[in-house]
């Protein structure tokens, strides 16, 4: 009986943990391919690589070589616009999206959930819009009846709810996932511009491209390289944050359902954050088609530039904001005794994190990983009492703190927690050439007492001379005389 009592609360913690989503630590006596084989979201990632890499080949297939239809034949990008239409397309992609990643500092996301997020943008968003947008183009089309409005329809009607929806799908699965790894509405912001990101960057080759090879084809009119960087300068310069701005509507309101207890919220605030994405969508692309000139560029700079900036604040006032959480929380552990006082002050400043990192990078290898497993081991530590006071995760919260707890215990002496003073840089040695010899003093023998080198002596003392006294111990005064080691009954006359 004592053996399934055992046996009947091990299941049941392992329900209260999956029903919480609390994550579980691997076990490192297994080796590395085991533990990857029974990872599930490892085999997940792996299964959806191959899925990204089909949609790519077909996308492509789809875009860059000449279609023949009936009646007539589909001019492609050609294979040799895409090259440069994706150099182009990299110089925002790149940046923007390690502008993501620097943001989620506090609590960033495995690598492995950034490829999937990345991934889904670039592949999955851009094929299934490519093939929503076409459709609903031709129908639009039909419908219009001639009608020359007809041609923006699906850019403004479509277009927003179609690629909004197929950027922000990943999010409601990583929601699912790893629900408890959502952490902050940050965590909803980096994912979705990652996203967005990625689905531009797609986009933007698609859109290059097609300028190169319609420039090309015209002769005499514009060169295609100038024709693909006029339409750079627009998309890639002055709109690059349009995807990623639009997509963070969506994070924002799924990183709020995921902190609430309220299940109204829980509802309500995905769909608001999703129809705010496709709401900005829409009069962004209904203003680049029907404002030009003087008008367009009050618009730019009127809304779509405080927008941004705006959205940079937010940011910020976010990174302090978790900041905050950060302290608060672990604050609650210095007052039971389980953490020092200056554990809360060194991991919720971002300056002090850095900083010990970059001490602990150049100390060793070991001392590096150690410092980032603890910074990682405190910090989910603290999001775990933030969300246990918040009531959204259960006593099942109670067994993962003491793992995390025990995991920092073990951590401590190796990582760094607090610096002081300069990082131990390198010592570089000076090349041989050019450089100075240093010049070695003479070895003159030890000075003796009296004589001319003993107090206020000039010149080295003989070798023969016995050693000075101690210091403290020579005769001062007129208690210094000494005579004639020839005739010691020799004295000075009149004594």
């Amino acid at each position: 009986m004592g053996n399934l009592g055992c046996v009947s609360v091990t299941v049941e913690q392992k329900r209260a943990r999956v029903r919480s989503g609390l994550p579980q630590e691997p076990d490192r006596s297994q080796p590395l391919p085991k533990r990857l084989l029974n990872n599930r979201l490892f085999l997940l990632s792996v299964v959806m690589v191959v899925v990204y890499l089909t949609l790519l080949v077909l996308l492509y297939r789809q875009v860059v070589p000449d279609q023949e239809v009936p009646g007539g034949r589909i001019v492609g990008l050609g294979t040799e616009a895409v090259p440069i239409a994706a150099k182009y397309a990299a110089i925002t992609a790149v940046p923007l999206s390690l502008l993501f990643l620097w943001a989620d500092r506090f609590r960033p996301q495995r690598f492995w959930v950034w490829l999937m997020t990345f991934g889904w943008g670039a592949c999955v968003a851009t094929f299934v819009s490519a093939q929503v947008n076409t459709w609903a183009a031709g129908h639009l089309s039909i419908i219009g009846d001639g009608d020359p409005a007809s041609g923006a329809r699906a850019a403004i009607y479509v277009a927003p709810f179609v690629e909004e929806a197929a950027k922000g799908t990943v999010l409601f699965w990583l929601a699912i996932l790893m629900r408890y790894q959502w952490v902050s509405r940050l965590s909803g912001i980096v994912l979705a511009g990652l996203s967005g990101a990625a689905f531009a960057f797609v986009e933007n080759i698609l859109y290059y491209g097609r300028a190169y090879r319609y420039a090309a084809q015209t002769f005499g009119e514009v060169p295609p390289l100038e024709a693909l960087q006029s339409l750079f300068v627009l998309r890639g310069l002055l709109t690059f944050f349009g995807h990623p701005l639009f997509t963070a509507m969506t994070g924002i309101g799924l990183a709020v359902a995921l902190r609430s207890r309220s299940k109204v919220v829980r509802i309500v605030a995905p769909l608001v954050g999703f129809c705010a994405a496709a709401l900005l969508h829409m009069i962004f692309n209904a203003t680049a088609t029907f404002v030009t000139g003087r008008q367009l560029l009050l618009v730019y700079l009127l809304v779509a530039v405080p927008m941004v900036i705006g959205m940079i604040i937010f940011i910020v006032r976010q990174l302090f904001r978790e900041g905050r959480v950060i302290r608060e929380r672990l604050v609650d552990y210095v007052r039971l005794g389980w953490l020092p006082d200056t554990d809360p002050v060194n991991l919720s400043a971002l300056r002090m994190r850095t900083k010990c990192l970059w001490h602990a990078l150049l100390t060793g290898r070991d001392v590096f990983f150690a410092t980032i497993s603890f910074q990682r081991a405190m910090t989910e530590l603290a999001y775990l009492r933030d969300a246990m006071t918040r009531g959204l995760v259960d006593t099942a919260g109670l067994e993962r703190e003491k793992v995390l707890l025990a995991k920092a215990r073990t951590l401590r002496p190796l990582a760094i927690v607090h610096t002081e003073g300069r990082a131990p840089y390198p010592k570089l040695q000076r090349p041989a050439f050019g450089r100075k010899r240093a010049v070695q003093a003479p070895a003159y023998a030890p000075a003796s007492y009296p004589g001319p080198a003993g107090i206020g002596g000039n010149f080295p003392a003989p070798a023969q001379l016995p050693a000075p006294p101690p210091l403290g111990t020579a005769p001062l005064g007129h208690t210094a005389t000494q005579y004639s080691e020839v005739d010691p009954s020799w004295k000075p006359p009149g004594q």
